[in-house]
């Protein structure tokens, strides 16, 4: 009690606005429920496991600590499991994962000999009383950054509710044998509340559901509001009724006078269709997408040394596929696990190691790859009573989520995200995290050249270079292998629609595209109309092929499968054929060839005007671009947006696709090269200066820029010029390369006709076998589904 008296000076009583951690260790995944709980420092509130509090002891000489340890308590065998009716995790009424029980006990503890007193006691200060009481009552900085309870958006009153017309056609509705006015689906009925009429529902993406007739007859009549025929009951609130103008469910306060209208009794009807959200809940109760989770397949459950699970956040599966995928690389396994200890990460990381990119992503590559947390779950009472493999428990990425997205307003809610988005987020973090030493980047091994060649009609040539981290591929429909299956099934599903019916899933046919003619669309010539040649000075149409100058460690396909048709979003449903290795040796670039004559220097497609015009973000140009959008649109898009963001640039660019000068060549200054400012802010967190990190990066590479500065110390060499047409131009100087074969690594898929819903699961060849990660479950793969894939990870294979 001495010694603790002795070190009041280092306990702080938090304040409401201090974060407090204790259900993590900052540096690794031990828990309070670990086998050495977790201590707290009662000076600046961090949590370490009993192996990494020595470590801040020895860093910060903060001796007292509060010791938090969780003991399970025993399960009765006959609990009974409950069946979730709302939509939420954590929270009465929801998802019941049937967790244990833990008995708590909590202790002072004093550092270095780990000297422990009880609590409570009498005995103790009335400071360490007042701190521990704080502590103990504050919600943790894990559950205010990452909210555990998930619940779906309560439903708001139709706009179209209180004034909707009725129209008395001395329509009726029977309280039963109900069928659509249109086919013959009996269920997924929907009455529309202007009409009467029943019409069946939407057809989902895998082919079930209804036919769309719903849907049409609104399109028809611009009548909002339907209701969804057997979800009606006593309690109206639990209806089902839909907007389609509003495009979501809603709330209806006179749905009984609606109802009414149609001779509907609804004291007396009982329920016999799932609500919308019903459905949503079943979803996520049990995936119902079978190929690429692998369902239904005996898989055998894998432990060990890179193969630990990552649990699911809440709508967290984007990141959890691509990190499994990243850590499987070699680069990224060398920095932050072979070649980065975690007590070397944590004594060079800042004063806060939560807020530390280098120190998250070094305690999430040991955590992966360890295996220390890669063992099978305790049996909790449901799987005790099943034949289910145990699985592992996985960890929680909080605090990697949290760092990596705090300057991402979309990767900071717990909505689902586009995976390819995240990857080129996550990439050009790490990039900036490194860019002091940029010889440990390990995002330099994803990183290849891309040089595109255009030849004008006064037959000069103009090359242009860039950098790039994946070939976003068109998926060329024609190309299909299975022509005459494809022609049978439309056959058979136009004869079929006469009828009235559907095509069963077991029948229903996709495209087959090989993945080399996927790749042969990115080496295709294509004409640019409206060229502005320097040559002529004057429009033209010039003609445009590109290949890579460099090829990188590791090669990123992205299978361009989301199309805008019109202004929606459509998902295509194909197979890729991919094959195992691949070779792209024909698509290296090998810049100007001997009789080519470049056009004048001026740079090509770019006039010289009034300066002060902005530089388009090249992160929201390749985002742009990987969505299938042209490079020089997106280049407009994102400088009439003033970089405001992707998806400010995306709106503009819809809105502007028929502009008559959409493709006229993008006006700057000769003197006046494109920078992007994100670098320039980037250098000068560095210590540089804005006009000394402009000049350095007229280059337009960080790597380059830093050594640039770093040997040109007085600022000299204030003309280099990074924006001639030569292809000679160092864009690629420094980028890994070797030969055009490789092996397929990796695949993230997704299920769901978004991107922005729906679920991603990564299968990764490693040990000489494909494994599925599907969030914390993880197990050897029988069938990967290599032709369902949406971006594809391939490993260079060594000559």
């Amino acid at each position: 009690m001495e010694l603790l008296r002795s070190n009041l000076s280092r306990v702080r009583i938090p304040e409401p606005t201090n974060r407090i951690y204790k259900q993590e260790c900052c540096i690794s995944f031990d828990s309070p429920k670990s086998e050495g709980g977790l201590f707290i420092d009662m000076n600046t509130f961090l949590a370490f496991s009993k192996e990494c509090v020595i470590w801040n002891y020895e860093k910060t000489r903060n001796p007292v600590y509060l010791h938090i340890k969780q003991t399970k308590k025993s399960i009765p065998e006959d609990r009974p499991l409950k069946k979730p009716t709302r939509l939420a995790i954590g929270l009465d009424g929801g998802f019941d994962n049937n967790e244990p029980e833990y008995e708590e006990t909590v202790s002072i503890v004093i550092l270095p000999d780990f000297v422990s007193l009880p609590f409570p006691s009498v005995e103790l200060p009335e400071k360490v009383r007042l701190a521990v009481d704080a502590i103990l009552l504050a919600d943790g900085a894990e559950r205010k950054e990452q909210l555990a309870s998930w619940i779906a958006d309560k439903k708001q009153v139709s706009a179209f509710a209180t004034n909707l017309q009725q129209i008395d056609d001395g329509v009726v509705i029977p309280r039963s044998g109900w069928k659509c006015c249109k086919c013959d689906k009996t269920d997924n009925l929907w009455l529309n509340l202007t009409d009467g009429m029943i019409f069946c529902g939407r057809k989902n993406w895998d082919g079930s559901g209804g036919n769309n007739h719903a849907v049409e007859h609104y399109k028809e009549t611009n009548y909002p509001l339907a209701v969804k025929l057997g979800t009606i009951t006593a309690d109206l609130g639990a209806a089902d009724v839909f907007s389609y103008p509003e495009d979501e469910s809603v709330e209806d306060p006179l749905l009984a006078k609606h109802l009414a209208f149609f001779g509907i009794d609804f004291s007396s009807l009982q329920k016999t269709e799932l609500t919308t959200a019903e459905r949503e809940l079943d979803q996520n109760t049990n995936f119902d997408w079978n190929r690429i989770q692998e369902s239904g397949q005996e898989m055998e459950p894998l432990y060990g040394p890179g193969y630990t699970g990552l649990v699911n956040l809440g709508n967290s599966c984007y990141l959890a596929s691509i990190m499994q995928v990243v850590f499987s690389t070699q680069s990224f396994c060398s920095r932050y696990y072979k070649n980065q200890n975690l007590k070397l990460a944590f004594e060079t990381a800042p004063a806060d190691p939560t807020l530390d990119l280098n120190m998250q992503l070094t305690k999430l590559g040991h955590g992966l790859l360890s295996g220390k947390y890669s063992i099978p779950a305790e049996e909790k009472a449901d799987i005790a009573r099943s034949t289910t493999p145990i699985k592992q428990e996985g960890i929680p990425p909080r605090m990697f989520k949290a760092v990596i997205a705090a300057s991402h307003p979309e990767f900071s809610t717990m909505r689902q995200q586009d995976v390819l988005e995240f990857f080129l987020h996550f990439l050009d973090q790490v990039e900036r995290a490194n860019a002091v030493k940029p010889e440990l980047d390990p995002v330099k091994s994803f990183k290849f050249g891309i040089e595109e060649r255009l030849l004008c009609s006064s037959e000069k040539v103009a090359y242009n270079k860039r950098i790039d981290y994946i070939l976003s591929l068109n998926i060329p429909l024609h190309e299909a292998t299975n022509k005459e299956q494809l022609e049978a099934f439309l056959k058979l599903k136009a004869e079929k629609s006469l009828e009235g019916k559907e095509v069963s899933g077991d029948e229903i046919v996709r495209p087959r595209v090989p993945l080399e003619a996927c790749l042969a669309t990115f080496s295709a010539p294509e004409e640019v109309q409206d060229f502005y040649s320097t040559a002529l000075n004057a429009k033209t149409t010039a003609l445009k092929t590109a290949g890579l100058t460099s090829f990188p460690d590791y090669l990123v396909l992205h299978m361009r499968k989301f199309i805008m048709e019109g202004w929606v979003p459509k998902k295509l449903d194909v197979y890729i054929d991919v094959p195992d290795v691949i070779d792209i040796s024909h698509m290296r670039s090998n810049g100007l060839q001997a009789g080519e004559e470049l056009l004048p220097e001026e740079v090509a497609g770019v006039r010289n005007v009034e300066p002060g015009k902005p530089s388009p973000n090249e992160d929201i140009v390749s985002q742009l671009a990987a969505m299938g959008f042209n490079y020089l649109h997106c280049q407009k898009a994102a400088i009439n947006t003033a970089n405001a963001g992707v998806e400010e640039a995306m709106t503009w660019l819809l809105s502007h696709m028929e502009d008559p000068d959409i493709n006229d060549p993008i006006e700057h200054t000769s003197d006046q090269p494109f920078v992007d400012e994100s670098k320039v802010d980037t250098l000068v967190s560095f210590g540089f200066s804005k006009e000394v990190a402009r000049k350095a990066l007229k280059g337009g590479n960080i790597e380059n820029a830093t050594e640039w500065i770093f040997s040109h110390p007085d600022g000299s060499d204030l003309d280099m010029d990074a924006t001639s047409s030569s292809p000679s131009c160092a864009a690629d100087a420094g980028l890994p390369d070797g030969g055009g074969r490789y092996k397929l690594k990796g695949i993230v898929s997704h299920i769901g006709t978004s991107t922005h819903c729906g679920h991603y699961v990564a299968h990764v060849h490693k040990d000489g076998r494909w494994v599925i990660f599907n969030d914390d479950k993880v197990g050897a793969s029988i069938d990967p589904p290599k032709d369902m894939g949406y971006l594809y990870f391939f490993e260079r294979l060594n000559s």
